[in-house]
């Protein structure tokens, strides 16, 4: 690429609108472009409109390179659109200006809203929940502010807390917001603003002591596109912030141009020394190539402008002159598309697209490079790799740990743990000392959050706040789990279920025990003393499948053997006896009938096979029933409780009513005990004032089980559920940490010395467990036997009965 545009740009008068640091930097750029006229203004917005209606009314410019703000774009760019005149701006960030709205408006710079995912994709990468954005109190500040709840959103972060910094804010009023920011949790702040008031924002941070270990600054590209050039005071300010910035790839042209920068600004400046030259340079440089690209394309040199054909009660802004070649200059410029210094030239929607992000840290005097983001790759240590690998980062406070992302408030308050007595006191008991006026709490529960909470690698200071003592009264765990809204809890433990209605006004750790609702029934001796119990081993099916083999087994052999054996001829009751006979009893007893023909030897060989397995698997099955005592469910099915209209039974104020009540159950067949009156009321049973089975979810179960283990077993689940575990308020980011505890417990041998301490061991119940099966042994499981004698004696009198009608 040459250093200068293409000649034809020479003769082109584009007046640009930039400050007087900027235009000594495209002065350098454009060197040769002498005929460029330039006009310096202030930073008024006002003053900018006026000098834009000046350029278009009397210097009939055909393009505006400018506006510098976005404050200042959008009025500009309506006078563009007025006059079909293009407005490209290379500064102008705001994501409220589109080429949608107004279709004379280019920007040759990024969106802000186009960093948005790299920023959550960094907050993702290092497991922060919780984002607090500081902004100034401008167009440009909170522009970003939506799309970055979105990109949040989908990472399942929140933000808490909006600070929102005024442009004329004094320093005890940034100080002031600083203060409040730290007595909150979260430790995440994402910075957006100009530099001169971020500069500002960060020495107020670093003299309230806010960049130390524990937390974690990000700032957007408004702040990390200038770190370079800022004053190395200010960059001491900053260090260990992270901040994210388009990624300028490396050329010969980038390197050339910046040699040459150097020597002019080193010419101009001798006892100055050269900035790093920043992307907002590079943009500029790109888009003066690419308008005089276009210029010179559309040949606008005797381009000229008509009168607007006017409506009554016209305005004064529907009187300006229109450029004739507005439209064909502006279509020029949106198809450009070269290799320029600051990357791919391409605009897409009226604007420049860019698709890497660099992720940097403000180490030393500068910035470090720790890693990318881009749409296809994500984030990643090294450019266009999809892996996480980022390189490692120096911390505010020079700390190399990865910030959690939340603290304790510096006021040293603690964490306020909401616990009440359970229903089981095994799970959860709340007394008073009446020495030392201490709460005590002692249970499962409390065992397994303070056993989580010594795996937490930093140290969270808690006390108890019992649920009777603070006025509520004894209400549902659902009035418990409300006291958040109140505020009175920090968070709330106990056997606490999962269930979704809970979930609006509250975030669950992981489950800590198992789940499910199931039956709590009694058992009974099955051993039966049925006369006809010899009848049980064989269900029905195989009973009468075992009858017609014998039948057609008994067929096939007195076909094949009465023509030539005498003993199975005569009168034809005592043939059809014989047949019988035969059939039944040659398994078992040897008899003077001798069969003579082979194939009649075949069948009988593979009958006794058959039947010598069905004998022994009988015999065994009798034996298991009349010799083993089995201890079997007197219920087995809910639906068998439906249709019998059987009472059933749970625990005073638990939710498994409504449950009940899904199930079909009618309101006047459930009946609510407590724990203590389980045993009674299944002794009664349904029809003296009792109830036929219990339901209740599998870990009270459990601890009746361990109490009372003969006579009952447990049935199911019949209906899942999530298992008990701890409330936090929506969107903690202790919810995380403590979830990965409870893995971490509920992995190892810790949880089991806790059960065995509070609940026992259940499982030396020999009642517990599923249903048992039947031992009635059914017809299919010995098909094969049956399709094996079935074939065989088939087979036999088929080859019996051509050999016959061959004789013939």
């Amino acid at each position: 690429m040459a250093t200068t545009a293409p000649g034809y740009f020479s003769t082109l008068r584009i007046p640009t609108m930039i400050t007087s640091k900027l235009h000594q930097q495209l002065s350098n750029i454009a060197c040769h472009l002498c005929s460029l006229h330039f006009l310096q203004l202030k930073s008024v917005d006002s003053l900018c409109i006026y000098t834009a209606l000046d350029l278009l009314e009397n210097h009939k410019v055909q393009a505006i390179i400018g506006p510098q703000k976005s404050s200042q774009a959008v009025f500009i760019s309506d006078l563009g659109n007025e006059r079909q005149v293009p407005i490209i701006s290379f500064s102008a960030t705001s994501p409220s200006l589109s080429s949608s709205h107004v279709p004379y408006f280019v920007r040759t710079t990024l969106n802000d809203s186009a960093q948005v995912n790299s920023i959550s994709a960094l907050t993702n990468a290092y497991g922060w929940r919780e984002v607090v954005p500081i902004y100034e109190d401008t167009d440009f500040g909170r522009g970003i502010i939506p799309f970055l709840i979105d990109a949040l959103r989908e990472i399942d972060a929140r933000i808490p807390y909006r600070s929102v910094i005024p442009l004329t804010a004094t320093e005890d009023q940034i100080m002031e917001e600083l203060y409040k920011l730290m007595t909150m949790q979260t430790r995440v702040f994402v910075v957006h603003m100009s530099a001169s008031l971020g500069s500002l924002l960060f020495q107020k941070a670093e003299e309230a002591g806010m960049m130390i270990e524990g937390y974690s600054w990000i700032m957007t590209d408004a702040l990390a596109n200038v770190v370079d050039s800022l004053d190395t005071s200010i960059v001491e300010k900053m260090q260990g912030a992270l901040g994210v910035k388009p990624y300028i790839p490396k050329s010969r042209e980038l390197e050339s141009f910046t040699k040459r920068w150097k020597r002019r600004f080193q010419k101009d400046n001798p006892n100055d020394q050269p900035a790093q030259l920043s992307i907002f340079v590079l943009w500029a440089y790109d888009t003066i190539w690419a308008l005089a690209t276009a210029a010179e394309k559309v040949e606008v040199a005797d381009a000229s402008f008509q009168k607007p054909k006017l409506a009554k009660n016209s305005t004064g802004m529907e009187t300006l002159d229109v450029s004739k070649n507005g439209s064909e200059l502006l279509e020029a410029i949106l198809n450009s598309k070269f290799r320029g210094l600051s990357g791919d030239f391409h605009l897409i929607d009226g604007q420049l697209q860019y698709s890497t992000f660099q992720i940097i840290n403000v180490i030393g005097k500068g910035e470090g490079e720790i890693g990318f983001w881009s749409r296809e790759a994500g984030i990643s240590g090294r450019l266009n790799q999809s892996s996480f690998d980022l390189n490692p980062v120096i911390w505010p406070g020079e700390s190399t740990g990865v910030p959690k992302g939340w603290e304790i408030p510096v006021s040293g308050k603690k964490l306020r743990i909401g616990v009440r007595t359970s229903g089981h006191p095994e799970f959860m008991k709340v007394e008073r000392d009446p020495t030392t006026n201490l709460t005590i709490v002692t249970g499962f529960s409390i065992d397994v959050f303070e056993a989580v909470i010594k795996t937490l690698p930093y140290a969270i200071p808690y006390e108890y706040i019992p649920f009777e003592n603070a006025g509520e009264g004894s209400q549902t765990y659902n009035d418990f789990v409300y006291q958040f809204y109140l505020q009175k809890y920090d968070a709330v433990i106990g056997d606490i279920t999962i269930r979704y209605n809970r979930t609006s006004y509250v975030d669950f750790t992981l489950p800590y025990t198992e789940s499910g609702i199931s039956m709590l029934v009694p058992v009974k001796n099955s051993i039966n003393k049925n006369a006809w119990i010899f009848l049980k081993p064989l269900t029905a099916n195989l009973w009468y499948g075992s009858f017609a083999f014998f039948i057609y087994t008994g067929f096939v052999v007195w076909v094949m053997e009465h023509r030539i054996n005498t003993d199975f001829r005569g009168p034809f009751p005592h043939q059809l006896g014989t047949m019988f006979y035969f059939s039944f009893s040659t398994p078992v007893f040897s008899h003077r009938e001798k069969v003579e023909n082979i194939l009649s030897k075949i069948v009988v060989i593979v009958w006794v096979f058959v039947v010598l397995i069905l004998t022994s698997s009988y015999t065994a099955s009798l034996t298991s029933m009349l010799t083993i005592q089995q201890l079997r469910p007197t219920v087995t099915d809910v639906h068998k409780l439906l249709k019998n209209g059987d009472y059933a039974g749970y625990k005073n104020g638990s939710f498994v009513e409504g449950l009940l009540k899904q199930l079909n159950f009618e309101e006047t067949k459930i009946r609510p005990y407590s724990p203590n009156d389980f045993v009674e009321a299944l002794a009664k049973g349904s029809k003296n004032g009792g109830v036929a089975a219990i339901f209740h979810e599998v870990p009270y179960i459990k601890l009746f089980l361990s109490e009372h283990c003969t006579g009952y077993t447990m049935i199911g689940p019949i209906y899942k559920t999530a298992g008990f575990g701890f409330a936090f308020p929506k969107g903690s980011p202790l919810v995380s940490d403590i979830s990965r505890g409870i893995l971490n417990i509920t992995e190892g041998n810790i949880i089991i010395q806790i059960e065995k301490k509070w609940i026992g061991n259940s499982k030396v119940c020999q009642n517990e467990g599923s249903v048992p099966s039947s031992n009635s042994l059914a017809f299919r499981s010995f098909s094969g036997l049956f399709l094996v004698t079935g074939v065989a004696s088939t087979c036999s009198l088929l080859i019996f009965l051509l050999m016959f009608s061959y004789k013939i």
